[in-house]
């Protein structure tokens, strides 16, 4: 697999416009003084997905962020948001975007209400549009039991809702969320988790986060990036069969494990071969070569024998180990062609 996206990836080659693409980012670079954050980074966001661009802490995710939403401009490259270039067209680029970035910078002082009167005047919203969206946002949120509520008395996680609250009160096409769930409590991220879920069925959203689990919960599609360079982009289950190279079922059989094992191992196309014992359960690592699907002849054979085939599943590699193979400096080349 590239480090640059490709059609394969669900992005266009360099130089392409994708029909359906909201955000286009060609061959963008930044550099904080002598260092680059990020370097020649290509991809594309299509209109209403959920995209997750994961990375560990100081990957450049952040400052991909800020560049989109218009806070900087790019050292060189470019990056058209909804056919408008962030730099030339920087007003028609935020009257489309909300932006949370990673720490909000919320009016502690005033109440939710008179915070989102604010951000509104700010966007040069009339008086009719700010009330109704307020309504709006504070449902949407769940905000209504403290929308009276002095910020600065608010939990993180309620905090959040507001920083949320007020990037989408402008009704944006398109929402850029920078580690949204980052400092909150468990309970919290499942809410705020459900929440994104929700507004991408209405809007482009681009996650930014370093947790693994929120990625593959939220996002259709996945950037990774390391060291201010994408290493891989696409669907979580489609990275997994590209780095994977062999598939891998669990097996739990009712029968003798000094029996089971030889036949498993005997079945044409079964590579390697486990016993994975649990209290009460033989259970059993099956891999074979990637493109068959053994589950037929693994079920016929237990079947023949009179075992009871207990359950079968196919094992995917998980966004984490994924995650882990792109971005060590063991990962081998061959394992990204």
């Amino acid at each position: 697999m590239s480090a640059e996206t490709s059609p394969a990836d669900g992005a266009p080659a360099a130089g392409a416009i994708a029909e359906d693409a909201m955000i286009e980012v060609r061959d963008l670079t930044h550099y904080y003084g002598p260092n680059p954050a990020v370097e020649n980074v290509n991809f594309t966001v299509r209109r209403g997905e959920i995209l997750g661009f994961l990375g560990p802490n100081g990957a450049g995710k952040t400052t991909t962020m800020r560049i989109l939403t218009g806070f900087m401009p790019p050292t060189r490259g470019s990056v058209t948001l909804d056919g408008f270039d962030v730099v030339e067209k920087s007003l028609e680029v935020r009257k489309r975007v909300g932006y949370l970035p990673e720490s909000v910078p919320l009016h502690t002082e005033m109440t939710v209400t008179n915070y989102l009167k604010y951000m509104g005047t700010l966007r040069r919203m009339n008086g009719r549009r700010i009330r109704r969206r307020i309504d709006d946002v504070i449902d949407v949120c769940r905000l209504g039991d403290y929308h009276k509520t002095l910020i600065g008395k608010l939990s993180k996680g309620f905090r959040q809702r507001v920083g949320i609250a007020q990037a989408i009160l402008h009704e944006p096409e398109v929402l850029v969320l920078d580690e949204p769930t980052i400092g909150i409590d468990p309970i919290q991220v499942v809410e705020t988790r459900g929440l994104i879920q929700e507004l991408g069925r209405e809007q482009t959203v681009v996650l930014s986060s370093h947790i693994l689990p929120e990625v593959s919960m939220i996002c259709e599609r996945v950037l990774i990036i390391h060291e201010g360079h994408i290493v891989a982009a696409d669907t979580p289950n489609n990275l997994a069969q590209h780095l994977r190279g062999v598939e891998q079922l669990e097996v739990e059989i009712g029968g003798p494990p000094a029996e089971v094992l030889p036949v498993l191992r005997g079945i044409d196309g079964a590579t390697e071969v486990t016993h994975h014992p649990r209290p009460g359960i033989n259970a059993y690592r099956v891999k074979y070569r990637e493109g068959l699907d053994l589950r037929d002849e693994i079920s016929r054979t237990v079947i023949s024998r009179d075992w009871s085939l207990l359950s079968m599943q196919v094992n995917s590699m998980s966004l984490e180990e994924i995650f882990l193979r792109l971005t060590t400096a063991e990962t081998d080349e061959d394992d990204l062609a």
